[in-house]
């Protein structure tokens, strides 16, 4: 698949994402947020809680849930470890989710995948 292709697929998983996740009282806080050695797709925010979401868009839920491998989920740990001080505040809970979108079904939101 061509990389331009990918990328529009890409933001617009996000988009579907960060929609779900307002519908479900979430705030959204960024998109694509980067530092070195990482980069999370969503930070979101619902009372004390805050989370660092990965977004997964594949044809089937199986092949979203393989994308999402070890390496990948310590990249979105590092970047979370890092982006921390910048959306979290004393006192609030900080995990990292996962979000698959597949053709046809709504969104599938994993909460808390990452335990170090």
């Amino acid at each position: 698949m061509n990389r331009k292709l990918a990328e529009s697929r890409g933001r617009r998983a996000e988009t579907i994402a960060a929609w779900w996740l307002r519908l479900k009282g979430w705030r959204i806080l960024a998109r694509r947020a980067r530092v070195p050695g990482g980069e999370v797709d969503l930070v979101a925010r619902r009372g004390r809680v805050v989370t660092f979401v990965e977004v997964k868009q594949r044809r089937s839920e199986e092949t979203a849930a393989w994308a999402l491998d070890q390496y990948r989920l310590r990249r979105v740990a590092v970047a979370a470890e890092r982006l921390a001080p910048r959306f979290t505040k004393e006192g609030d809970d900080i995990r990292i989710d996962a979000i698959f979108i597949v053709p046809g079904h709504l969104p599938r939101h994993l909460a808390n995948i990452w335990h170090g």
